[in-house]
């Protein structure tokens, strides 16, 4: 407890350096609140058009006057910003036009990086447009000075920002002895918005001045608002506009050609592969408010490699969806419960990698797909002028078969994967003046179960509520959910789902649950609560719990990690807004946590202190501890007893130089211990980036892991009638290693290269077997095999753990090595707005090594002299606007 105590001292003392700061500067934070600004703009339709040049120089632009007093918002909120900015908005029948003249008083200042689409590179303008004026979504059009487009759509208040809404928009921008200056036309037809004859939009626009790394927006809004969309301003003016109904066509055509080492005898492994597919997409605007997404024979060429991973823990392993198609108002399908991956919803269940099997008894050479082919895909999606939000996603994967061989060289073909259909709903209504809402949501899987793949459930069905309610000008809040589950299919198929690592139901000293064989069915439920104060001032804190029942099975569809779990958490952290001469903002933080299961043992006790701080010079350091003095976990042994870990305690220190230069660094610790030397952590970061140009950047990342343990688990055993579960001391290093390059030839030309070797190495020795799983000393928990009871031969452990010259069972050497090198260079040219031509060129090894070798023997052997697979891809798009 000596270690947390020093820590916590640590936090308070911090905590009172910088209260004091800022009383010796004298600038108390106040409840801070600001008057609603308003713009009026008009109309051009009947005026010359305007010239998208980025001069200013329409006569149609003098329609309307200059707004501008745009105030500080970071770091010295509510203070004159170091440089104005002005703005103009105009409109006619088909287009929103916007000028922007940014003030330079020294031109020589002006930063004009480079980069691609979403790159938000050096000094930037950013129109944020709540067409809705619902104060909880918005369209946002940044530009650079440099011209790069940046669009995202806001949702929950500004919680949430999809960058992979793409519109079709232009601007230009324009450098002189006054600044710089930006002209957009954004076509209305991106954008949603009523009927109504004149119509109010919020509007906010914010400025990033990048040699001061200050923000300044023109609604002025406190340094740490209760929600940001609610924070905007008001348009006004805007009368007789037509919704415009969206209509566009996006064929387009991949050819794909693949190398890799041949394997002689293999029938499938020749040395090369081509490919040449063709597909659409289409975006139909229902009506102005809701618009209908399908697809035909996607690709998904264009996925950036999932990161080099490696679970010990039986875990399924959590990747992001990077897919267009499914990322595109994933916000609207979010439906979070339990831990933050916990969803209802998991897109990448959606084309998954085929979970049957072609290896069997006679099989010689099997070829399976990496994935399912997805036939079709639909998705109706929207929020209508009275606040409510719809989503509807249908998608059916092709039957997948598996090419075999077998030992007479005889060719068939193997079922891996049945045909399924996929359907989710979401709705949200939004009501108290937009300050609360209800919603639901409803997802169902339906597999046409055929030959082998009776594992498999026939059908997955789950659904929720969920509500928020803010109050008091949205500074305090309450938000909860709840959900149901319901899967059903064969014996077998719901037998694996209860011995399955996320429910465990033959856990050997479970009471509350129970092992069934006869069952063709399991409902469950799960959800969360929450209240808290989320806005206003400088205090935030929260309380919350939540349940998943052990019966909870969302994975057909979505994501749960384990079952049978009851949490509660609660936190509050203290926020300092205000500036002073040696940091720009920081905060620091406390929670406390605990976990229990459904039979009410309890799991789980931790508090953690977290703290940051953003200097003076732009430079940050952020960091923590926890204590965690009770830690019981119920899916170690694998269906076995709830296992005891010894009492935890970590801290980590992450610091960073200034990301605006050239050259930048991050270096970060993180250094975990548990009591006995049970297991430890040490995790070292260190990353650069460099921009010797400014169409050029690179960066690197380095990671180096190691995390020993006396305890790993490895295998079950039976002996003397009864289960013996084996654990071994584990030698666990990882080491990776991130580069990417981009360079940007314009904003429309880029190009970019990913690459990241992953070294895992798990060394095991001193094994040892479970005698008590919840005692609190190490020793008595388990016992480790004398020299005269464990010998190794054959690569195989044998064990007579009753010397009687007899080995009761054996354990195959779980020593081994993963390593895996994955690299993408991409030429990506948008060659009109809307539509691109891609160069792809990926790289992959994936072997395994030698666990006794060092890391440069290893990047030597199963690296550098192994033969990569090389993939040759060109894919071009042409974006139809009908």
């Amino acid at each position: 407890m000596n270690f947390i105590k020093s820590v916590f001292l640590v936090f308070i003392f911090s905590f009172f350096q910088l209260h004091s700061q800022t009383s010796a500067n004298k600038k108390p934070e106040l409840e801070v609140s600001f008057a609603k600004r308003t713009y009026s703009t008009t109309s051009v339709k009947n005026l010359d058009p305007i010239k998208i040049d980025g001069l200013i120089e329409d006569s149609a632009w003098n329609s309307v006057d200059w707004t501008s007093n745009f105030i500080e918002w970071e770091p010295d909120n509510s203070t004159p910003p170091s440089q104005q900015t002005k703005m103009k908005i105009v409109y006619d029948e088909k287009n929103l036009y916007v000028a922007f003249r940014c003030y330079e008083s020294n031109p020589e200042n002006i930063v004009q990086r480079m980069g691609r689409r979403d790159d938000f590179p050096g000094d930037w303008i950013e129109l944020n447009i709540d067409s809705y004026n619902d104060d909880r979504t918005a369209f946002s059009f940044t530009t650079s000075v440099s011209g790069v487009k940046g669009d995202e759509f806001v949702s929950n208040n500004g919680n949430n920002w999809d960058s992979s809404w793409n519109p079709i928009w232009y601007v230009k921008t324009n450098i002189d002895d006054e600044g710089w200056t930006a002209e957009l036309r954004i076509p209305l037809s991106q954008l949603r918005f009523s009927n109504a004859k004149d119509q109010v939009w919020g509007i906010q626009a914010t400025r990033r001045y990048f040699s001061k790394e200050e923000r300044s927006t023109w609604q002025p809004i406190p340094a740490n608002p209760a929600g940001w969309v609610s924070s905007f301003g008001e348009l006004r003016g805007l009368k007789d506009l037509e919704p415009q109904k969206q209509l566009e066509i996006q064929p387009y055509s991949v050819t794909k050609y693949k190398t890799y080492e041949e394997e002689p005898g293999n029938p499938y492994r020749d040395g090369k592969d081509g490919e040449l597919t063709a597909g659409l997409d289409a975006k139909i605007g229902i009506t102005n408010d809701l618009t209908l997404d399908l697809t035909i024979n996607p690709d998904f060429g264009q996925v950036d490699a999932d990161p080099g991973a490696v679970s010990l823990d039986g875990f399924e392993i959590f990747f992001q969806e990077r897919r267009p198609f499914f990322v595109e108002n994933k916000n609207i399908f979010d439906y979070r419960f339990g831990n933050s991956q916990d969803n209802l919803f998991f897109s990448r269940r959606i084309g998954r990698s085929p979970q049957g099997r072609a290896v069997g008894p006679g099989v010689v050479y099997a070829d399976t797909p990496n994935n399912t082919t997805i036939l079709g895909a639909a998705k109706f999606s929207g929020k209508t002028e009275n606040g409510w939000t719809i989503g509807i996603l249908e998608s059916v994967t092709a039957k997948e078969y598996a090419d075999v061989t077998n030992e007479n060289g005889e060719e068939s073909e193997v079922l891996v994967e049945p045909l399924t259909n996929y359907l989710v709903g979401r709705v949200q209504k939004d009501f108290n003046d937009r300050n609360s809402y209800i919603g639901t949501m409803f997802t169902a899987t339906h597999r046409n179960i055929e030959e082998d793949l009776g594992f498999l459930h026939t059908q997955a069905l789950s659904g929720g509520l969920d509500f928020k309610h803010n109050w008091k000008e949205r500074t305090f809040y309450f938000e909860g959910n709840a959900v149901l589950s319901h899967v059903r299919g064969s014996e077998e198929a719901i037998l694996n789902t209860q011995n399955s690592i996320v429910h465990l139901f033959q856990r050997v000293d479970a009471d509350h649950v129970e092992l069934d064989p006869n069952k063709t069915s399991l409902t469950g439920t799960g959800g969360r609560f929450e209240i808290g104060k989320g806005g206003g001032g400088k205090w935030r804190y929260n309380a919350g719990g939540k349940w998943i029942s052990p019966e909870l099975e969302t994975n057909d569809i979505g994501f749960l990690r384990q079952a049978d779990d009851i949490r509660q958490y609660i936190g509050v952290r203290r926020l300092f807004n205000e500036s002073t001469n040696w940091f720009r903002r920081a905060s620091i933080g406390v929670e406390q946590s605990s976990a229990f299961d459904f039979e009410g043992n309890y799991n789980r006790m931790q508090y953690e202190l977290g703290a940051f701080i953003n200097y003076k010079n732009n430079w940050w350091s952020e960091g923590g501890a926890a204590h965690k003095p009770r830690i019981f976990v119920n899916s170690f042994l694998r269906g076995g007893p709830r296992w005891r870990f010894n009492e935890e305690n970590f801290w980590y220190l992450f610091s960073g130089t200034d990301q605006r230069k050239k050259l930048s660094f991050r270096l970060g610790y993180v250094h975990s211990q548990a009591k006995q030397d049970a297991f430890s952590l040490r995790r070292y970061v260190v990353g650069t980036k460099y921009q010797p140009l400014n169409s050029l950047n690179l960066s690197l990342d380095l990671e180096y892991e190691e995390n020993p343990s006396k305890t790993q688990y490895i295998a079950e055993r039976s002996f003397s009638n009864s289960a013996r579960y084996i654990l071994g001391d584990i030698d666990q290093e990882t080491l990776s290693a991130t580069l990417r390059v981009n360079y940007s030839i314009n904003p429309n030309l880029s190009i970019q290269y990913y690459g990241q070797p992953f070294i895992f190495k798990a060394d095991y020795s001193n094994l040892n077997y479970v005698l008590d799983p919840t005692a609190k000393d190490l020793n008595k928990r388990v016992s480790w095999y004398d020299s005269d009871q464990i010998s190794f031969e054959n690569d195989s452990y044998l064990i007579d753990e009753n010397r009687d010259a007899v080995t009761d069972y054996t354990i195959n050497n779980p020593d081994f090595a993963f390593v895996q090198f994955r690299s993408n260079l991409v030429a990506r040219w948008e060659y009109i707005p809307g539509s691109e031509i891609f160069f792809v060129w990926s790289q992959g090894v994936t072997g395994l090594g030698d666990v006794n070798n060092k890391f440069s023997a290893i990047v030597d052997n199963q690296l550098l002299r192994q033969r990569p697979q090389n993939t040759f891809l060109i894919k071009a798009t042409y974006r139809f606007i009908l």
